[in-house]
């Protein structure tokens, strides 16, 4: 991707000049020409954190043109908090920003002591940076701004829980009905496929029974179904025999009763009715 620098937009606009990309030359491609922008002064590196820095290193390191490692406090103690809570990493949250980017809390620094002065419902970031918080303005060892704030954090989770299980009871007494959720529906889904899973060597020995039981019944009459190349059909016609393919179609109806016969029988007025 072509780099964006004010001082060599001409350079730039040269290159597709002679690509053919524009045909026709700028009103200000020949002044920029004759009176050429500076060239920007070489950058000075940025500072870098005490994190990033090799503190134990006294000597002066070799050259070594591979970048070194960028590590952060909060990324080890993220870590840390995930793995003691690991199912932390499940809850849904959300990742689209309003119309910004989130303010900055007002309690922070030396003002921020507990961790429910964030809420009383604190996020795992929340923990982390409070630990943060304690080891940088408070002055507490690592280890023991960990424990604290994992303590704290614990307290108000099991407080939030049991706030929220009393409070749906609460509503369902009082006649409230909650719809089931995408999680629901994944168990009902998980516990439908088991029962298949089960099911299946049953179904599978009933279809193996089913094909046993059910055998084709060929009658073998040894000459009927050879073939005599119509010989035997050329025959019988000459003969003058008719061929009985339909014997229902080929047998007389039988005579229908007359209206005289049926007035003569006994049961005429049964037939009437």
């Amino acid at each position: 991707m072509v780099r964006r620098i004010a001082s060599q937009v001409h350079q730039q606009v040269s290159r597709l000049m002679r690509g053919d990309y524009i045909k026709r030359q700028p009103a200000w491609f020949q002044a920029v020409l004759d009176y050429p922008p500076l060239p920007l002064p070489p950058k000075a590196p940025p500072a870098r954190t005490q994190y990033d820095q090799h503190t134990k290193q006294t000597r002066p390191r070799k050259y070594d043109p591979k970048p070194l490692p960028v590590a952060y406090l909060e990324d080890k103690i993220r870590r840390q908090f995930f793995r003691d809570h690991p199912f932390e990493a499940f809850r849904p949250t959300t990742l689209v920003e309003a119309a910004g980017v989130e303010d900055i809390h007002p309690i922070r620094g030396e003002a921020w002591t507990r961790l429910r002065q964030r809420g009383r419902n604190p996020t795992p970031e929340d923990a982390v940076r409070f630990v943060l918080n304690l080891h940088e303005h408070h002055r507490k060892p690592l280890a023991e701004a960990y424990t604290t704030a994992v303590a704290q954090f614990r307290a108000l989770r099991s407080e939030h829980h049991v706030a929220t299980t009393f409070a749906v009871m609460e509503a369902e007494h009082l006649g409230a009905i909650f719809s089931r959720g995408e999680i629901e529906h994944g168990f009902e889904k998980e516990k439908k496929g088991l029962v298949t899973f089960e099911r299946r060597e049953e179904l599978d020995e009933g279809a193996i029974a089913a094909r046993k039981r059910w055998k084709a019944v060929v009658e073998r009459n040894d000459g009927v179904k050879q073939w005599t190349k119509g010989e035997e059909y050329v025959r019988l016609w000459k003969e003058g025999v008719r061929p009985t393919y339909a014997p229902v179609l080929t047998k007389p109806l039988p005579a229908q009763p007359t209206t005289e016969d049926v007035a003569k029988s006994a049961n005429f007025m049964q037939i009437r009715r």
